[in-house]
């Protein structure tokens, strides 16, 4: 896919690897090219240890690559200071975890309105903008439960809200199925992939073939090295 009218990827990967210091050094990464373009939906397979959370840390700028660059919006993040990467990652990227992430003792809407509390928006707009991205994810129902209140589906859909809500570039979701049965987890990739057909870039890191399946591309990572997978 080719850059949206001109734009920059969203994600650009130019020789990007991640060697971490020894001794013995160990190439967790080998350097790397990829290109995410506006829109598309990816999916990033490998076995355990074979180099995909490394990956994730890379694109997701919770890791700087010690070798090459990594371009986010056409931004050089290896650039920036460690408070621009951090504002970046936290305006450009939302992440979708296995395991939720959410706080206990506060409502739906709130574990959502959180993710805008350092973004200079005040409390009655990130109330109204967190609502509305619940009744994006078909949540509308449920907006003052507390997550122990909800099912696991349902959880994982107020962590979508919660990435959604900025208006990110990159949803990058790691496993968000790991920890579903079978069909709340086809509800969720039904969810995903609607949000991919309303235009949002996808980056989907897991380990099952069938969650793989449902992207448009697939690259796979083993022993550090990645490879594009041609189309089944």
């Amino acid at each position: 896919m080719t850059p949206e009218h001109g734009r920059p990827p969203v994600v650009e990967l130019r020789g990007a690897g991640l060697t971490y210091p020894g001794p013995p050094p160990v190439k967790a990464l080998a350097a790397c090219d990829l290109t995410v373009s506006r829109g598309e939906f990816v999916t990033v397979v490998g076995p355990s240890g074979a180099g995909k959370s490394t990956f994730l840390n890379i694109v997701g700028l919770l890791d700087a690559p010690t070798e090459g660059v990594c371009l986010l919006d056409g931004i050089d993040t290896g650039a920036l200071k460690e408070r621009e990467r951090t504002a970046m990652r936290g305006r450009r990227i939302g992440f979708v975890f296995q395991s939720f992430h959410l706080l206990p003792h506060r409502p739906a809407w709130e574990n959502v309105a959180l993710a805008l509390l350092y973004q200079g928006i005040d409390h009655g707009e990130r109330r109204e903008r967190a609502h509305e991205t619940l009744v994006r994810v078909g949540l509308g129902h449920r907006l003052d439960a507390l997550p122990s209140t909800l099912s696991g589906g349902e959880r994982q859909r107020v962590a979508i809200a919660r990435a959604l809500v900025g208006d990110p570039s990159l949803l990058l979701c790691d496993e968000p199925t790991g920890s579903l049965d079978s069909t709340t987890a086809a509800a969720i990739l039904a969810l995903l992939e609607e949000l991919h057909q309303g235009g949002m870039t996808l980056m989907v890191i897991t380990h099952d073939p069938a969650v793989a399946a449902r992207g448009s591309r697939t690259v796979a990572i083993h022993d550090g090295v990645m490879s594009e997978l041609e189309p089944a």
